[in-house]
């Protein structure tokens, strides 16, 4: 049982080391890493079963101790594997959210369109691009006119106020 315990409690350091490596290596050999921590987890939890049928023949001086150890081994593993499942959520998160910016940059974006529904409203009512062409220079010097006569609108108020108070 002491051999067993032993190499498993090493493995279960290697795999601590391994998660290590897990925060820093690429994109390319991320996948690799997760699957080789993945198996020695499994082999870890295999080895937890033997050391707990182990544990259980031991001597009733001894099988206390043995089932404590046994348990914080199991306790140490299963932290490694939420670990391992935190990274593996968060790389998914992060892949996930660089795919929707490639496709937000790969979008064109565009007006919301009401330019070209008028121009299919006056096409439909038989307007020439002519009559629109005028109708939209005559907008835009509109748009002169009323902020002029605006300006023109607050400057006699002042003049009134001014004067008349």
């Amino acid at each position: 049982m002491e051999g067993l315990y032993q190499q498993t409690n090493k493995q279960v350091h290697e795999v601590q080391s391994y998660m290590g490596h897990l925060e820093t290596s690429d994109k390319e050999s991320v996948h690799l890493v997760e699957n080789e921590i993945q198996a020695r987890i499994d082999t870890i939890f295999s080895n937890l079963e033997r050391l707990e049928i182990l544990s259980s023949k031991e001597p009733p001086s001894k099988r206390q101790s043995a089932k404590l150890r046994v348990d914080q081994l199991k306790y140490d593993v299963q932290h490694l594997q939420t670990a391992l499942r935190n990274f593996q959520h968060r790389r998914y998160l992060r892949e996930q959210q660089e795919r929707q910016r490639e496709e937000l940059l790969a979008r064109t974006f565009t007006t919301n369109g009401t330019h070209k529904k008028i121009l299919d409203v006056a096409n439909m009512l038989g307007l020439s691009n002519t009559v629109m062409r005028l109708i939209e220079k005559r907008a835009f010097q509109d748009k002169f006119l009323m902020l002029g006569g605006m300006a023109v609108t607050c400057l006699i108020m002042f003049l009134v106020v001014q004067y008349l108070t």
